[in-house]
């Protein structure tokens, strides 16, 4: 069995640094503000997330699996998980607008209001928890092809190989 190289082709090395100088860049230009504000927003979202929001959506998961039964019922999470998440997702990155928490400064920089993002987030929700369910009542699904695929190009990788 052959060793990896450690470090790819050259343009994998020449993508890689100027991604790092990028980072670099922006890191210098984010910091050159408020550097104790961004740390402490940095460092704060981590232990946050970390903290709080992992094992919340890791119980919300266990219970998603257990709530669904047998093994045979499985392959159900994920009709339940990938909405969740892009939910969850829209939720975080929205959610001072959709509480309602900024409404006064949203209002004076923009003149709208944030009436509308409680609805809309909950009218989205329902479209990615209704699409999700109308995939696997079709039953033609996205996620049970990957899993049938995956499991057909194991099996072959398994396969001793042909004598000639």
């Amino acid at each position: 069995m052959r060793a990896r190289p450690l470090l790819g082709s050259p343009f994998q090395i020449l993508l890689l640094a100027c991604s790092f100088a990028l980072a670099a860049y922006a890191g210098v230009r984010l910091f050159a503000g408020d550097w104790r504000g961004v740390a402490l927003w940095l460092v704060g979202a981590a232990l946050l997330h970390d903290l709080v929001l992992l094992p919340l959506y890791a119980l919300a998961d266990r219970a998603v699996v257990r709530g669904l039964g047998a093994a045979g019922r499985r392959p159900w999470t994920m009709y339940v998980r990938v909405p969740a998440a892009l939910s969850g997702l829209l939720l975080l990155v929205w959610f001072p607008l959709i509480s309602g928490m900024v409404d006064r400064r949203y209002r004076s920089a923009t003149g709208l209001s944030t009436d509308g993002f409680l609805a809309r987030w909950l009218l989205i929700t329902a479209v990615l928890f209704g699409g999700s369910a109308l995939l696997l009542a079709v039953g033609g699904t996205p996620f049970g092809r990957r899993r049938e695929r995956g499991k057909a190009r194991s099996a072959t990788k398994r396969r001793p190989p042909a004598v000639h």
